[in-house]
């Protein structure tokens, strides 16, 4: 992996960046977190921004306090602080844990209900498979519009689902038309909501709220001007900017960034071992560690020991690279 060296660059002039990192907690972090959370990071402070913590933990089944305090911990080893969040809720903005915010999310739901968008849904996720044509194969689940009213967007249509006393998911009708928006790393791009994904869940039936919804109110209401994540969340920013729309709320900058990869070319997940935090904190040093993930995010053209610091005058995000997946042996 060759990338070329970024020479220090001034700064002074930039829009100071409100940036968060977000993780769940669901298990130990792994390399590709750790990309994401540095060159997150690493964006704020190049431009004297802040950057939050939030604890994306609205799954209650997986979501654990005791991975909410090991991420923490990994990101101090690493020499990533945060100006506002994490478990003591530092700042003003919180509460910071998405568990605790379920009233907010209540008044951003209710102010959607009155647009006559959004409507009940009973389907199961068998239903809805049900309807998929044989070729979608990537995962993808694309709502047909089963439980869709006619009278959708009407004064008729919002006073149903206020006064609807239904055990249901609440869903929000979409529009056939592309949503364009340009990504720092990715360029261009022009998404149909309907024919990604269809009318999308805000609330599930037992409750929980949904994660496009939850990202799109918590980045509003915290200030956040820029969003980095993995590129498998790239097409989900069109939903969430039709949301942003809709909420009459600033959208930030989005910024994807390529998947890493093992070298037998599988993404990383949290049950994967060799390539999480426990075991790579027993192989690496804070500082190596940060020359790898620095190396392969173009800021410098090999690994070498350097501290989170160091690197602050030398990120460029024309270095981060355009490819949808890095393979990664960390060894």
């Amino acid at each position: 992996m060759t990338h070329t060296v970024m020479h220090t660059h001034d700064t002074s002039s930039a829009t100071p960046v409100i940036g968060r990192f977000a993780p769940s907690p669901s298990g130990r972090m792994h390399l590709g977190n750790m990309f994401t959370a540095l060159i997150s990071w690493l964006s704020v402070r190049s431009t004297g921004g802040r950057w939050i913590l939030r604890i994306e933990d609205l799954d209650p089944q997986r979501s654990k306090a005791e991975h909410t305090r090991m991420i923490e911990d990994d990101l101090q080893w690493l020499g990533l602080d945060w100006d506002e969040g994490g478990s003591d809720d530092k700042g003003e903005n919180g509460p910071y844990s998405q568990s605790r915010r379920h009233d907010i999310y209540s008044r951003y739901l209710h102010m959607l209900d009155d647009t006559g968008l959004t409507y009940s849904c009973s389907c199961t996720r068998a239903d809805i498979m049900a309807t998929q044509a044989p070729h979608q194969s990537d995962g993808r689940v694309i709502y047909q519009g089963t439980c869709r009213p006619h009278n959708i967007g009407t004064p008729e249509a919002a006073k149903r689902i206020h006064t609807t006393t239904l055990r249901a998911a609440t869903r929000l009708y979409v529009p056939d038309r592309d949503i364009q928006f340009t990504d720092r790393v990715f360029g261009t791009h022009n998404v149909n909501p309907a024919s990604n994904c269809g009318d999308f869940v805000l609330q599930r039936a037992d409750g929980a709220w949904a994660y496009q919804l939850a990202v799109v109110v918590d980045d509003a209401l915290m200030g956040v001007t820029e969003v980095v994540r993995g590129c498998d969340l790239l097409l989900s920013t069109a939903q969430q900017i039709y949301l942003y729309e809709l909420l009459n709320l600033p959208a930030p900058q989005f910024a994807h960034l390529p998947l890493i990869c093992n070298t037998s070319g599988q993404r990383l997940a949290k049950r994967d071992l060799t390539l999480n935090m426990e075991q790579l904190r027993r192989r690496h040093t804070p500082e190596s560690l940060t020359g790898l993930l620095a190396c392969m995010a173009g800021i410098i053209d090999r690994p070498k020991p350097l501290r989170a610091t160091d690197l602050i005058g030398l990120f460029d995000w024309n270095s981060v690279p355009r490819t949808p997946v890095i393979q990664i042996s960390a060894d």
